[in-house]
């Protein structure tokens, strides 16, 4: 948090490192996922849209996870920091990405298989509502008010909203529906060989990637933040310090 927060230095660097090692694992994702891992036997080509699907899933859920603990964590007395309410406030916005990418390669994997892109499907209606509980949350961000009670606020939305991960997770197990029965915690037994090692790339470049666009989006609440408070010339130079401070050789 702390390294959020100063956005310079280490942390400048770190992130570096970081977005270059995302840009590799999501180069090595798209070689095997759409060249070198062999089709389905049963759903042939569109199989590989799983590699894009299954891992943006998976970080919605870390998302809104990553989210909710902050909020809980602003909510609580010895823990409250305005940073738990701007990493809620920034993670909240990368699981609504996420889960809008989910929505559209589900989209597309549904008009393949089942002839429509949408049916009211239990894990397609659940993720939808997830999609606009969260949509709701930043709303709720964005609503005249002192910081304190836009905080709280979000705070109670975001645990509120949460609760809708469960319902998603185990949708196709509670009823029954189109959604393959397999889940982002349980793979399908078939998928082996090159076309598990194609998902393992796709969940280790959405980490990274998840990661890298954390910590710039943090920075960016924080020279907002700045902006409100103290003024654009004040953000402006603190920015400006960041940046020197970043350009000054490591010894």
């Amino acid at each position: 948090m702390k390294a959020m927060a100063t956005g310079g230095g280490t942390g400048t660097r770190a992130t570096r490192i970081i977005g270059l090692l995302a840009l590799a694992a999501t180069g090595l994702t798209a070689l095997y996922g759409l060249l070198l891992s062999p089709d389905d036997a049963t759903q042939g080509e569109r199989v590989r849209l799983i590699y894009v699907h299954v891992p943006a899933a998976s970080l919605a859920y870390l998302s809104f996870f990553v989210s909710a603990i902050a909020s809980v964590l602003y909510l609580a007395p010895k823990t409250r920091r305005v940073g738990w309410d701007r990493l809620a406030g920034v993670s909240a916005e990368l699981g609504v990405l996420y889960t809008a990418i989910v929505l559209v390669t589900g989209m597309l994997w549904g008009k393949i298989s089942w002839g429509t892109y949408w049916t009211w499907d239990a894990r397609l209606t659940s993720t939808a509502l997830l999609f606009i509980l969260y949509l709701g949350y930043l709303a709720v961000r964005r609503m005249p008010a002192s910081f304190e009670s836009r905080a709280r606020r979000s705070a109670v939305v975001s645990i509120i909203a949460v609760l809708d991960l469960p319902v998603v997770h185990w949708a196709v197990n509670w009823w029954r529906t189109q959604h393959p029965q397999t889940t982002i915690l349980r793979l399908h037994p078939e998928i082996s060989g090159l076309m598990a090692f194609s998902l393992f790339l796709g969940f280790v470049a959405g980490v990274l990637s998840f990661v890298w666009l954390l910590l710039h989006r943090y920075r960016v609440a924080v020279l907002d933040d700045a902006i409100e408070a103290h003024g654009l010339d004040q953000a402006i130079a603190e920015r400006r310090r960041e940046a020197e401070i970043a350009a000054v050789p490591a010894r």
